[in-house]
């Protein structure tokens, strides 16, 4: 199957600034891949040229298959955008709000219904958007963005401003969006923990730059597994764990042991809990676990992100 987005050596420039550095992105079809970076990483110009909104100073752009540079138009009806300006008549209905688009893309009036059904706000059609949530604009904005049954969906920062309830309805509905829509979902997000748990796919930028990409079971395999360790002893019990060769940092008021790729987790956690034993020290749990996205993040090389 071919990728739903594919880039190869894209570069753009602004007043001698390399915004994008030669990048090249795979994004699969049926995905839901997080984009990640710190502001001023390229995010955004990345975006806007998946888009057609900007042209590249070099590279390749593939929506689903087709070729941006050679047909434009053919791509750009393949991409739906949520962006963070969202553009809606306040005084309008919800409803009519989705039909102006509609009429705008020459779509059939069924696709109102469709969207509004899909995105959960068929029975708030007729309110006014004045009157909608912040978290009912931002499902407004992703009905836009369905018309047409696009089978790309790129998606800024959809759950920017969200309460949390907001933000835990938003993170379901993405995560069942390619199943429900059959689309693919780009997520530009500054959100670790969100991505985390929505993502079957992330690639991280800096500066510019994609600086890891896969699978997060592929990118946590690549770095490892982790065990944390609880004690109240934790320089004694660090002191241990570091002896055995072993990566060792404080997280949360516990251990975090960073495992070499291929190591056995229940082994090795059985030698550390023997010696930690034989040296007096109390340990009240250890717990095996996967890379987190965050580590992922920083091990790529980026600053923190809130």
């Amino acid at each position: 199957m071919q990728p739903a987005i594919q880039t190869r050596g894209l570069t753009r420039r602004f007043a001698g600034r390399v915004a994008v550095d030669d990048l090249s992105m795979t994004v699969p079809a049926g995905s839901v891949y997080g984009f990640l970076g710190r502001n001023g990483a390229g995010k955004t110009t990345t975006l806007k040229l998946l888009l057609g909104l900007l042209r590249p100073d070099v590279g390749e752009i593939r929506i689903d298959g087709i070729d941006i540079t050679r047909d434009r138009i053919g791509a750009a009806r393949r991409v739906g955008a949520l962006l963070e300006a969202h553009g809606f008549y306040p005084n309008l209905s919800g409803q009519q709000n989705i039909d102006l688009a509609r009429r705008l893309l020459d779509l059939p009036a069924s696709e109102i219904d469709r969207v509004l059904e899909l995105t959960g706000l068929g029975e708030h059609r007729h309110r006014r958007v004045s009157d909608y949530s912040l978290g009912m604009r931002q499902r407004l904005g992703l009905a836009r963005a369905m018309l047409g049954s696009p089978p790309v969906l790129l998606l800024d920062e959809p759950s920017n401003g969200l309460d949390p309830e907001g933000i835990v309805s938003m993170r379901g509905f993405l995560r069942e969006l390619p199943a429900r829509s059959g689309a693919t979902v780009l997520v530009c997000s500054h959100l670790l923990s969100e991505i985390e748990q929505i993502a079957s796919h992330v690639g991280i930028l800096s500066a510019g730059r994609l600086v890891a990409e896969g699978s997060l079971a592929e990118l946590s395999a690549s770095l490892g597994a982790q065990i944390r360790i609880e004690t109240e002893e934790l320089a004694q019990a660090a002191g241990i764990v570091a002896s055995h060769g072993l990566d060792v940092s404080e997280e949360d008021g516990a251990l975090l042991v960073r495992l070499a790729r291929g190591a056995d987790p229940r082994s090795t956690a059985a030698a550390l809990n023997h010696c930690l034993c034989l040296a007096g020290v109390p340990v009240h749990a250890f717990v095996p676990r996967r890379a987190s996205l965050e580590h992922l993040y920083h091990h790529a090389g980026q600053p923190h992100v809130a």
